[in-house]
């Protein structure tokens, strides 16, 4: 049964990606990806989740400015935002808060941390 949330990440690791989608899929969510930060953006606006989940470094520009510009849309304050890092010294707090963010989790195997910190949002 599904939670009838949507829910967009941003990853450009196409394994942490089905992790990521497997394990939210599981729980009930709709998922919508994306691989690079433009097409993430484009799909942020056209689907307007419930919440995105977007890694700070992404091969075509930085999670911050996805989340800049996704914060920038009329409807966008619905959406809540996750940053996401695989390094604990690229998480800077202040910037994603500063470019709209929610919340942020450090990227492990341990998708339960994920899990919290979606379902605390939403």
């Amino acid at each position: 049964m599904g939670t009838g949330k949507k829910i967009l990440v941003i990853e450009d690791s196409r394994m942490v990606l089905a992790m990521i989608k497997a394990m939210l899929e599981d729980v009930g969510f709709e998922v919508i990806t994306a691989e690079k930060g433009q097409d993430g953006i484009d799909r942020a606006r056209v689907y307007l989740p419930d919440l995105a989940i977007i890694d700070t470094l992404l091969p075509d520009t930085d999670g911050f400015e996805v989340c800049r510009q996704i914060r920038t849309f009329a409807d966008s304050q619905k959406i809540k935002i996750v940053m996401m890092t695989g390094s604990v010294d690229a998480v800077d707090a202040v910037k994603a808060r500063k470019m709209g963010a929610d919340d942020y989790v450090v990227k492990t195997m341990d998708m339960d941390i994920m899990l919290t910190a979606v379902k605390q949002l939403i």
